[in-house]
Formats: C-alpha cells, structure tokens, sequence
C-alpha cells in the first residue's frame, strides 16, 4: 500500500474516510475496495462504530515489530489498561488531555 492510496482514504480534513452500515449493506464493493487501501470508520446514527481494515492490515498492526497495537477484549496488559485509565479518569474530571483543559 503506498501513501496515495491512504490520501484517497482521507476526507479533506485528513481524516479517515466514513461510511454508514446503510453505505455497507447497499454498497459493499465500493466499501471494501476502499478499505482494502486503507481503513475506513463505519457509522451508525451518525457515530463511528466500527473501523473495517484488510487482513493484512490488521496483521501489520497486531505484529510485535509494529509499536501500533490493537488488542482484542480482555487482552490488554495491565501496564497499558492503567495508562488509558489515567488519562480516562482525568477527563472524566474535566482535567482536559496533557494538561488542555
């Protein structure tokens, strides 16, 4: 995958590009060409639920030579758990993200 590929992904705020589960359902094709080039945000009721990636994308992800993890329910390490449930607790006091309010 080369880097015009991700840029086609992308909408103009360089961000991922989005589809509905409607977009799914009536235009598969289309959805997973583009996810076949990069991952796409699948949404419903106007929020993201879902990021449908290709296979070896998520293998690329999940390798150890990768820094990127993704890690299925119950699989993360705790080092990893506590550093999200820092930064969680901190905005569920509105403390903002690295010290933002």
């Amino acid at each position: 995958m080369d880097m015009m590929d991700n840029m086609e992904n992308m909408d103009a705020r360089g961000r991922m590009r989005s589809f509905t589960t409607h977009d799914l359902n009536k235009q598969v094709g289309d959805v997973t060409d583009a996810a076949a080039k990069a991952p796409v945000i699948i949404t419903r009721h106007r929020k993201p639920r879902f990021v449908m990636m290709s296979y070896e994308h998520y293998q690329r992800i999940r390798e150890a030579a990768d820094p990127r993890r993704a890690y299925g329910v119950g699989e993360t390490p705790a080092d990893v758990a506590g550093l999200l449930g820092d930064v969680l607790d901190r905005l569920a006091k509105g403390e903002g993200y690295d010290g933002e309010r």
